[in-house]
């Protein structure tokens, strides 16, 4: 895993890891990512279930849009964790922190690693 990545090795086989489905466009479909970003992420997804983006999904993306303005992928994430009951983690916490409901994690705090 390259050094960057580094923050997603203790997440990797956490049981409680999952992704919403559209986080793998986003993670991705950047330009510019390395091969071995891009292999270190795959790795990742790999051992995280995904999360659909199902009807519940997109009614609660639909209310997370009509609260307040944000990026289409963002809302997706952000409805998949709220209907699922899960933390959000990401280092883009400033995006999200306004979701009433939501708990965000951002993985670069020392004290958000998850303990083994």
């Amino acid at each position: 895993m390259p050094a960057e990545w580094g923050w997603l090795a203790p997440w990797t086989g956490h049981p409680d890891a999952a992704i919403a489905s559209v986080t793998q466009v986003e993670a991705l479909g950047f330009t510019g990512i390395s091969a071995a970003e891009e292999a270190a992420i795959r790795q990742f997804f790999q051992k995280c279930p995904a999360y659909p983006l199902d009807d519940d999904v997109i009614e609660h993306a639909v209310k997370v849009r009509q609260q307040r303005r944000m990026k289409l992928g963002d809302a997706i994430i952000a409805a998949t964790a709220l209907e699922y009951g899960l933390p959000l983690v990401t280092r883009n916490v400033d995006d999200f922190k306004h979701l009433a409901g939501l708990t965000v994690i951002n993985p670069f705090d020392s004290a958000a690693a998850p303990q083994p």
